[in-house]
């Protein structure tokens, strides 16, 4: 069974692309491909169907990890039923994505760095233009997430 991660911020173009990216980048690495997945969505219909932000795809280049081919798209209430966790950057991603779904009754919407020791929200790029801080952020937090993840639901 893949456990199934999906990662949501407003326009699906700067931090969920990046954390579904740099999850996906360690699923590899931890060689858990067949165990764990991870995609990524948008809360709000502002930017659907464009590219990585060129900010989230430098980057991601950096630290040598792809994301070509990335389109952005709308989180739906049939994600629910698809992902396991359904995981937000701000507490207005959490409102958007609650606003879409109805409801939580399997308690599968978080913040990425809730599974942190620095619990709090990951800062929009699109606004503080700092896209380091947003990449040290995300990556702090899929870390941490994958150790909850395996510790939890891989065998």
């Amino acid at each position: 069974m893949c456990y199934r991660i999906l990662f949501v911020c407003h326009g699906n173009i700067c931090r969920s692309t990046m954390a579904e990216y740099v999850m996906r980048h360690l699923v590899r690495e931890a060689r858990l491909e067949d165990k764990v997945y991870a995609d990524s969505a948008a809360a709000t219909r502002d930017a659907l169907g464009w590219g990585v932000h060129w900010g989230t795809s430098e980057v991601l280049a950096r630290h040598g990890i792809a994301c070509g081919g990335h389109r952005s798209r709308a989180l739906t209430r049939a994600d629910y039923k698809t992902y396991d966790l359904i995981v937000g950057m701000d507490e207005e991603n959490r409102r958007d994505i609650m606003r879409i779904l109805g409801s939580d009754p399997a308690g599968k919407v978080h913040l990425l760095l809730d599974w942190t020791d620095q619990p709090r929200e990951v800062a929009d790029p699109w606004y503080t233009d700092d896209f380091d801080t947003t990449f040290a952020d995300v990556w702090m937090g899929c870390k941490a997430l994958l150790r909850a993840v395996t510790r939890e639901h891989v065998r």
